[in-house]
């Protein structure tokens, strides 16, 4: 199973409409949609086709914004492309929202609003200041209804604006996310306009070569851990099979096990992991036991009999053993015998063995204290 979580979304029209003002002092609402042309749709069916014949199962329809979601002007795209297209068996579709992040986006971006973004399957941050990228690996990949699991860097620019600082690395990999790269810019294929037009990236024979430097620093960095290979390409001539990608990949310094699993395991474990936002503080379900059928829970008395121990940690009453119970096994009973009265010697010995040592002329001494007593008295 190979993924591909960003397949851009071209530009298209948005029509509104407006509704008539109810009252005074209330606030005109309006309604957009987005229309896909046929041709539209057609291309993308036969990108979708394309993908398919090269291999791909998961496919994630990249919706792009910059700086700032506005919630009353805001459209879910991929959700109504998603909804044009014709499903295929086996073949699963994915919603997914990248929001590039400039110094206009520092004072916020408006990703506030839980239930504006529940459509997605996907969330991801597009850093390109460091004080962005900070936020991006603290503050967004905790585990919230808003979390965002995928950071894209920007690797086609001459040089990145903000320094891959290991302890935000391993906070946002500890935070369960990813780092993502686009193979597009390693071929020297065309990017998105609107990320052209944010200067998240260039297009040319120089961004190649910048490509293959920032690469290998995320690389470097990472360590091969969570990372994840997409497009992210908009000419159909661009996209390559996985087994072609794992090669490319390779030649960044990591194995060739990481460079499947970069295709493989760490998308699936997004994927999974992204389920997570619609529950209460990522936890996925309730584990429940399931009893197999014929088969019988043990009961709360053998239970209390057969365990060693009570739930406070010591001996229950029920575990102690009766000398008067018999043994059915055996045949033999077992019952008290009489008790029998000690001695005077064997009490005195007792008595002596069970105190303190004492020296032999301080016993002598309290002998002759007891003599004299019992002389006085007779005398008296």
């Amino acid at each position: 199973m190979f993924f591909d979580l960003n397949v851009p979304i071209p530009n298209v029209a948005q029509s509104s409409g407006q509704a008539s003002k109810k009252g005074k002092g209330k606030q005109q609402t309006s309604t957009s949609a987005v229309t896909f042309t046929a041709s539209h749709i057609a291309a993308i069916e036969a990108r979708v086709e394309l993908l398919v014949r090269l291999g791909y199962t998961v496919i994630a329809f990249n919706q792009l914004i910059h700086k700032k979601v506005e919630q009353k002007s805001h459209v879910n795209t991929a959700e109504s492309l998603v909804c044009q297209l014709r499903q295929r068996a086996g073949i699963l579709f994915l919603k997914r929202l990248s929001i590039i992040l400039d110094e206009d986006s520092e004072k916020g971006f408006g990703l506030t609003n839980a239930s504006l973004f529940a459509g997605y399957d996907l969330i991801g941050l597009i850093p390109l200041t460091q004080a962005t990228f900070s936020l991006a690996c603290l503050t967004h990949s905790m585990p919230s209804p808003l979390t965002a699991h995928i950071i894209s860097l920007p690797l086609t620019l001459p040089r990145l604006s903000f320094h891959l600082k290991h302890t935000l690395i391993r906070t946002a990999i500890k935070n369960g996310a990813v780092f993502e790269i686009s193979y597009v810019g390693a071929l020297g294929g065309e990017n998105d306009p609107i990320l052209l037009n944010a200067g998240g990236a260039e297009n040319g024979p120089s961004a190649k070569r910048n490509w293959w430097a920032a690469a290998k620093e995320v690389s470097r960095v990472t360590k091969g851990k969570n990372l994840v290979i997409s497009s992210g390409v908009i000419s159909d001539a661009d996209l390559r099979a996985p087994k072609d990608v794992g090669n490319l990949i390779s030649l960044l310094g990591l194995a060739q096990d990481v460079a499947h699993s970069s295709l493989t395991k760490n998308p699936k474990s997004l994927v999974l992991r992204a389920q997570t936002r619609h529950t209460y503080r990522a936890v996925l379900s309730e584990p429940q036991v399931i009893i197999p059928e014929g088969s019988q829970p043990p009961s709360t008395e053998a239970n209390a009999q057969t365990s060693i121990l009570s739930p406070h940690g010591t001996a229950s009453v029920d575990t102690i053993p009766d000398p008067t119970d018999t043994m059915p096994t055996l045949g033999i009973s077992v019952q008290p015998g009489p008790k029998k009265r000690p001695r005077e010697g064997d009490a005195d010995a007792g008595m002596e063995s069970s105190g303190p040592s004492q020296p032999a002329g301080n016993l002598q001494k309290k002998k002759r204290r007891k003599n004299n007593k019992g002389a006085l008295q007779v005398a008296g």
